[in-house]
């Protein structure tokens, strides 16, 4: 620790962050430089009439203030938090004032110091190029703690290659080798599964220790039969660099509790099984996605909802990101809707004719939480005379399904946004219909269907029809100026909860969610408004919220910096949301939205405040851009 004066200004530093995973020598050589500096209440520290930036600024007593130039606070700063980073790397003026919002004492670091201090420190460096990316690192890396805490031996990440995730080199054979060797092989290795190669080792097949039972044993095989007349063609495959989520979610969606690892060339370089991904966990993915599949009746699928929220907290702890849990969850709710619908065919018998199940919000965005309603309607195929008779049918259908899924802990839609309501149930030239609609007309009551319905999936049935609708929706308001300003107007209703002098604001109800933030309505609704908004302009197809800003970076509509500190914003809020409903599923109460910032530690109220700041940026381009 350095003695003299500069001492409490280190010690001062290393209690926060990058300065307390700094060096320190680069701790030492930022206090020997930074000069204390007292601001009144009130006083503007820097702004833009200053020009250039030039110097680098650290809260180390009081608060600060960012102003927007509707004079509403667009930021707050604590102690240990540094301004105007991004206009000193830019090497520009700042574009709003910043002001002492109580006395305040900041230290002031000169521009060639701070610039000098990015060369010696990758970690300075990195902080502040990626700011909200290494905030977020750091919280992260928290929860993941916490939840390890709670679930024991976390295994390898789920980010991890594939190629990585391999155990052992993998057994294979070719179709012509008999049942008793391939099954002597399996039997003394102790492996689960063979694969069935060609001549350049492709993967064609596979034998494993469930269709021992239901390929040989069952239909009484003898063992001299060649095992490519027992194998099972169906073989999932993968490439080494994708990640181990990704093999985790391909068998879950297909049930299978084995994928193979193949080369660019096709060629087997290994196998991945359900343990090899959970080996630490007994997380069970692929397991409680084949007990959803195989179940024989709705009693038995209400049952999974509990497995699922189990499934979360684990995979916290295993360190999947909020995108992979989003997607997991998402893949199982699936998994659950399109067992239902297979249930009520079977009773019902064939339908009266081709339908697709599609699914609205945030199940059709694939980024559903533990609390969900249902959002889903029906494109069904028709002759103009049929239509009615053909509707009426395929509404009792829906009734039941939709009944069914509230059964398995899906309620039913507060706004009847439901497949069993006439409105929901339409043919492809409808549906085109209704969006035009609501596109030309844009009434409140159609820019708040859009945002629900705009974001649909197919959950069963052909897709051809479903992709015509999504292209033809999207060209439709590439060319329609007006309605995209509308939906700006309407994604910036829901301001992020930043007060004027306090942290966050909070909701003053005495008797109903006293003291709480919403995260869903204003931390995640204006990201996914602001992505969507984007995708529609540029003509982006994807739904989802992450992979929308992607594309838009892709396509050069937007900055790459700018994407990732709204992503990595977007996922620190959602992550909260799905611990809030962890703490809340524990306590046995009822799942919602609502989050007293008071149980948050000084690291995570930070970046939770530095999330909101990223979606008031996002809302503030989106202001400028459409002029409002």
């Amino acid at each position: 620790m350095p003695a003299g004066p500069i001492q409490p200004i280190a010690e001062f530093l290393n209690l926060h962050a990058p300065f307390a995973q700094m060096s320190a020598e680069d701790v030492e050589y930022l206090a020997k430089r930074a000069k204390q500096v007292f601001f009144a209440d009130g006083d503007v520290i820097c702004g833009p009439e200053d020009g250039v930036a030039d110097r680098l600024f650290i809260v180390k007593e009081g608060l600060v203030r960012g102003g927007e130039a509707g004079g509403e606070a667009a930021w707050e700063l604590a102690p240990g938090e540094c301004f105007p980073v991004g206009a000193l790397i830019g090497k520009r003026a700042m574009r709003v004032a910043n002001r002492a919002a109580a006395d305040t004492f900041c230290l002031e670091i000169a521009g060639e110091d701070f610039f000098e201090l990015l060369k010696r420190s990758p970690l300075f460096h990195d902080f502040c190029t990626r700011r909200m990316a290494n905030l977020l690192d750091d919280a992260l890396r928290n929860i993941q703690a916490g939840s390890a805490s709670r679930v024991a031996e976390a295994g390898a990440s789920l980010d991890t290659p594939c190629s990585r995730l391999i155990a052992r080199s993998p057994y294979s054979c070719r179709f012509d080798t008999p049942l008793r060797d391939a099954l002597g092989i399996m039997a003394r290795e102790r492996i689960g599964s063979m694969i069935v190669v060609d001549e350049e080792r492709a993967p064609r097949g596979i034998l494993n220790l469930y269709d021992v039972l239901s390929r040989v044993t069952l239909p009484a095989l003898p063992l001299t039969t060649q095992i490519g007349e027992a194998m099972n063609p169906d073989v999932l495959t993968i490439g080494p660099q994708q990640a181990g989520y990704e093999a985790a979610i391909l068998m879950t969606r297909h049930g299978r509790d084995h994928i193979c690892v193949v080369d660019e060339q096709c060629r087997l370089i290994g196998v991945l099984s359900e343990r090899d991904l959970f080996a630490l966990q007994r997380v069970g993915l692929v397991s409680l996605s084949r007990t959803i599949a195989r179940a024989e009746d709705i009693d038995e699928l209400a049952t999974k909802g509990r497995d699922i929220h189990r499934l979360v907290d684990r995979m916290i702890a295993q360190g999947a990101s909020v995108d992979q849990l989003n997607k997991i969850i998402t893949e199982l709710n699936d998994a659950i809707t399109q067992r239902v619908i297979e249930l009520n065919l079977a009773d019902c018998g064939e339908p009266p004719a081709p339908f697709v199940w599609l699914s609205f919000g945030s199940e059709g965005r694939v980024e559903q939480t533990l609390k969900t309603d249902q959002d889903n309607g029906i494109l069904f195929i028709a002759k103009k005379e049929e239509k009615s008779a053909i509707r009426e049918r395929l509404l009792e259908l829906a009734g039941r399904i939709n009944r069914d899924l509230a059964r398995c802990g899906f309620p039913l839609c507060p706004g009847n946004i439901m497949a069993s309501n006439p409105d929901c149930c339409l043919t492809l030239k409808e549906w085109k219909k209704r969006f035009a609609k609501w596109i030309e007309q844009g009434t409140p009551e159609h820019l708040l269907y859009a945002t629900i319905f705009f974001d649909f999936r197919p959950l069963h049935g052909d897709e051809t029809p479903v992709r015509e609708l999504r292209e033809w929706l999207a060209g439709k308001v590439a060319k329609n100026s007006r309605f995209r300003q509308q939906m700006a107007v309407n994604a910036l209703r829901n301001r992020p909860p930043l007060g004027l002098f306090s942290d966050f604001r909070v909701t003053g109800d005495k008797h109903e969610h006293p003291h709480t933030l919403d995260l869903k309505l204003h931390g995640v609704t204006p990201f996914v408004d602001g992505a969507r908004l984007i995708a529609l302009a540029n003509e982006v197809g994807e739904t989802n919220t992450l992979e929308r800003l992607r594309a838009a970076v892709n396509k050069g509509a937007l900055r790459g910096s700018d994407a990732e500190a709204w992503i990595k914003a977007y996922q620190f809020i959602q992550l909260l949301r799905m611990r809030n409903h962890q703490r809340q599923a524990d306590l046995e109460q009822p799942l919602d939205n609502h989050f007293d910032p008071d149980q948050l530690d000084e690291l995570d109220r930070r970046i939770l405040k530095e999330a909101f700041r990223q979606a008031r940026k996002l809302q503030n381009r989106l202001r400028l851009e459409y002029q409002l």
